[in-house]
């Protein structure tokens, strides 16, 4: 399985700008440029977009490894925070906040460990060479 993204740019770092479409065009010509990235402004950026990809493949995992446990997942809200260190330009750690539903059968502890596992084995975390962490609301 391949899946593909195309980035268009044009001009300088600070004034120029461009454009991002993903194969699905989920993004379609979806603008990002310097305001974006480092400043407040309209559009999106690669950082967002890794931190999407990882809360999104963070909680299918989770999903999937409740199912493999013989589980039936509730609802699973994951919030990822991307630390984007600016004096080395190096993204520096995730934070991955999973909020769940209680799920009958499944203690608190046994929840975590499951957690713990799809944070260590989901593929974005794999691909990511930076520091993850995780805090588990399990109500």
């Amino acid at each position: 399985m391949k899946r593909t993204a195309k980035a268009h740019w044009n001009g300088t770092l600070k004034e120029g700008k461009g454009e991002l479409t993903t194969q699905s065009t989920t993004l379609n010509n979806t603008q990002y440029s310097f305001k974006t990235r480092f400043e407040e402004g309209t559009g999106t950026n690669p950082e967002e977009l890794i931190a999407a990809a990882h809360a999104g493949c963070f909680t299918m995992a989770v999903g999937a490894a409740l199912t493999q446990a013989g589980f039936t997942p509730g609802d699973l809200t994951t919030n990822a925070v991307l630390d984007l260190d600016m004096n080395s330009l190096s993204i520096t750690a995730i934070h991955l906040d999973l909020n769940a539903s209680k799920i009958e059968g499944v203690d608190e502890a046994k929840f975590n460990e499951i957690a713990e596992g799809a944070k260590a084995n989901c593929i974005i975390s794999k691909v990511l060479n930076t520091d993850i962490s995780l805090s588990v609301s399990y109500q």
